[in-house]
């Protein structure tokens, strides 16, 4: 991003199963992204009710990338579980005024670093390009 583009503040929900190894590994390998990340590291994403997701837009993020395990979660049917909470916190950023791209339920591995920042690099584009206008002080 250029200094004219606003860049937005994205909180990464990670597992400690999965995700969150991937993750710090993007770390240890000094791979950039974007200085606005904010990181929580969970058992797993499926704790966190659908007003909790609606909160953290309330605080001031301006997007919710939540790095699960996906269908290899070691906890049974909570890969499931969440992505159906997740179309209901949709619903409501609608009602909110706020785009679905602002939230994105991705798998993300012990070792994919990479992969990991490439996402969180398009996610964040996808975030600044379709959020609700926002003003900035200067």
């Amino acid at each position: 991003m250029n200094n004219n583009e606003y860049e937005p503040r994205i909180l990464i929900i990670t597992t400690d199963a999965c995700s969150y190894p991937g993750v710090d590994n993007a770390g240890q390998k000094h791979l950039h992204y974007s200085t606005k990340t904010y990181t929580i590291r969970t058992l797993d994403p499926v704790i966190f009710d659908v007003d909790w997701y609606i909160e953290v837009f309330k605080a001031g993020y301006d997007g919710i990338y939540i790095a699960s395990c996906g269908t290899d979660s070691p906890y049974i049917g909570t890969f499931e579980k969440i992505s159906k909470r997740i179309e209901i916190v949709i619903k409501e950023m609608k009602k909110m005024g706020l785009h679905f791209s602002q939230i994105k339920l991705t798998a993300v591995c012990t070792v994919c670093a990479d992969h990991f920042v490439r996402e969180l690099k398009a996610f964040t584009k996808d975030v600044a390009k379709n959020m609700p206008v926002k003003v900035i002080a200067q």
